[in-house]
């Protein structure tokens, strides 16, 4: 994967656009594209686009480093932090060595699993 230097919204979506006219219509390869032209149009619609900049340079960045704000030794310390409501949507935390984010949900707060870098190991080579 390749970082693009100089973001520009429409190029990419023109881009992406042409590149789907190569798959057939209905084809999981046409759908995946349309999944990520729609996916950038609903993050500029939510005026978030900075933050995903910012965060897709972060992506290629060698020097950057996943940061863990709390460890846990079990799930029930992870789960009694959580119930006192100082956790943060978004947050990532190691539980039993396992990573998980915070995630805010309809009926309040609850662990996503998300593995750490150090979880997956090396890319797998086909």
């Amino acid at each position: 994967m390749s970082q693009i230097k100089d973001f520009e919204m429409d190029r990419v979506l023109r881009v992406l656009d042409e590149v789907s006219k190569n798959y057939p219509e209905g084809s999981q390869e046409e759908g995946s594209i349309q999944l990520a032209a729609i996916s950038l149009l609903y993050v500029r619609r939510i005026k978030k686009l900075d933050d995903f900049l910012k965060y897709y340079r972060e992506f290629f960045d060698p020097s950057f480093q996943v940061t863990v704000s709390r460890v846990f030794s079990t799930r029930q310390e992870a789960d009694e932090w959580l119930a006192t409501g100082t956790a943060s949507d978004g947050e990532l935390v190691k539980i039993s060595g396992q990573g998980f984010q915070v995630i805010r949900l309809p009926k309040g707060l609850s662990f996503l699993r998300t593995p750490l870098p150090e979880e997956l190991g090396p890319p797998k080579l086909e």
